[in-house]
């Protein structure tokens, strides 16, 4: 198992360094556009959080003199990018609105775009570039998550895919050739962080830096790499399988290799919380919506049926934001009140509204009986109990945002808006050129195209 793991790792590293080199089918290029502005939205939404800023604020004056990369925050600012790689990398997860991959519990966009953006703009790649080494990286590292699957729900997948993705995006950005992409990669996988799933559940915000510390490693991954440090051909294999006891599926790392993109698995959110959380978010939209539904206030009991992953997000009480979009209790309590799952939902104002909190008390979690195949594999059916001996309930198998039931490029742009517009009022316009493929934007340089946009 082992010797087949490595000899298809082999196979999948030479592909990516020629893979990059190349145009991408242009539904694959179109994908990646969208994931690409989704997260510089999710980045420059998380920038404004207090703890964001104060961190960011901490990068600013450790960076070097060299002004080669951008913040996606307020003014726009260039670090080195190692510290805008790390600024990036611990905005882009904090309000849970970055793209993830639906196949596996991974959010390869997050890992790579960080680093990768960092280096593409430090050494003038173009706007296509970008897009193409974000395809492959993302490629790559999904492939790695699909290929060593954890049984449960015990190492986060920010701590797990964190370094491996970001040292794939620079690497790509670099072109560096096979060898050197494979040290790389190996390199930054025994950096692996073991960040127990149950530091977000619990609310710890160290979570949301693992991704910041993931870019740094990435980068530094790479440089090494060059001078000849990186892993040997089991380390992957060794941390996943060895140390971390995930399982082993080395079909999975070449398996239709060039012909079906990961890229076309992803999901986006418009709910700012767990994407485990979403199908009872809906749940609990469409029975507001009904009409002559009982108000919130005469709810005596809300019992949640969701499947493993909705099991794990039990938390009643959550002491932070981020443990609230951990919480299903929180999430459809406050989905219930407000109306909404966006980010106004998660809010440390609404962890200490009475309102919310004692629905929250009100919720129960079950098992969902008989889980369907992906894409119905996270349902959740929510039942209201109404004090006066009445119920409601409703259900939904698969949340709205995968590829099974993707958002339009409309609603991803209108979001993009409401996260980047109030910084960046010409964001959004640029960055919907880019998806649609306007041909001279994509030529421009990386760094130009910013220039212009921020």
């Amino acid at each position: 198992m082992k010797q087949q793991t490595i000899r298809n790792q082999e196979t999948l590293f030479a592909w990516a360094a020629q893979a990059v080199e190349h145009p991408l089918p242009e539904p694959v290029r179109r994908r990646a556009a969208t994931i690409l502005a989704d997260d510089v939205g999710a980045m420059a939404a998380g920038s404004l959080e207090p703890q964001v800023m104060q961190a960011q604020e901490m990068f600013s004056r450790s960076s070097s003199a060299t002004k080669e990369a951008t913040v996606f925050a307020r003014n726009a600012p260039r670090l080195d990018r190692y510290a805008a790689a790390s600024a990036n990398g611990i905005a882009i997860t904090w309000c849970e609105l970055d793209e993830g991959f639906r196949n596996a519990s991974c959010h390869a966009g997050a890992y790579a775009l960080p680093a990768l953006l960092a280096e593409s703009e430090a050494r003038g790649a173009s706007v296509d570039e970008v897009l193409r080494t974000l395809a492959i990286a993302y490629e790559v590292t999904t492939r790695f998550a699909l290929a060593f699957p954890f049984p449960s729900l015990s190492v986060h997948p920010h701590a797990a895919w964190a370094p491996l993705g970001a040292a794939l995006g620079a690497s790509l950005a670099r072109r560096q050739d096979a060898r050197t992409l494979a040290a790389a990669a190996t390199g930054a996988a025994s950096m692996t962080f073991a960040g127990p799933f149950d530091t977000a559940v619990e609310g710890s915000l160290v979570r949301n830096g693992w991704t910041s510390a993931g870019a740094w490693i990435g980068l530094r991954a790479a440089d090494w790499a060059e001078a000849g440090i990186g892993g040997g051909a089991a380390t992957i294999h060794d941390v996943f399988a060895g140390s971390l006891r995930t399982g082993v599926k080395p079909e999975a790392l070449t398996d239709a290799l060039g012909e079906r993109w990961s890229v076309a698995s992803g999901y986006h959110k418009i709910f700012a919380c767990c994407q485990y959380a979403h199908t009872a978010v809906e749940a609990t939209l469409e029975l507001l919506a009904r009409k002559g539904a009982h108000p919130p206030a005469e709810i005596d009991e809300i019992v949640v049926e969701t499947g493993p992953g909705g099991m794990a997000l039990t938390t009643i009480e959550p002491q932070t934001v981020l443990a609230a979009k951990f919480s299903i209790p929180h999430a459809v309590a406050a989905t219930a009140v407000l109306g909404t799952a966006g980010a106004r939902a998660f809010t440390f104002d609404t962890l200490r509204d009475e309102e919310i909190a004692a629905l929250r008390r009100r919720v129960r979690l079950a098992p969902y009986p008989n889980i369907g195949a992906w894409p119905k594999d996270r349902p959740a059916r929510v039942v209201w109990k109404f004090r006066d001996g009445t119920q409601a309930s409703a259900a939904s198998e698969s949340a709205r945002g995968g590829a099974d039931q993707p958002f339009d490029e409309a609603t991803l742009l209108a979001k993009l808006a409401e996260n980047a517009s109030a910084m960046f009022p010409k964001l959004p316009d640029a960055l919907a050129q880019v998806i649609h493929g306007d041909p001279q934007v994509l030529a421009r340089p990386w760094d130009r195209f910013l220039a212009d946009a921020l």
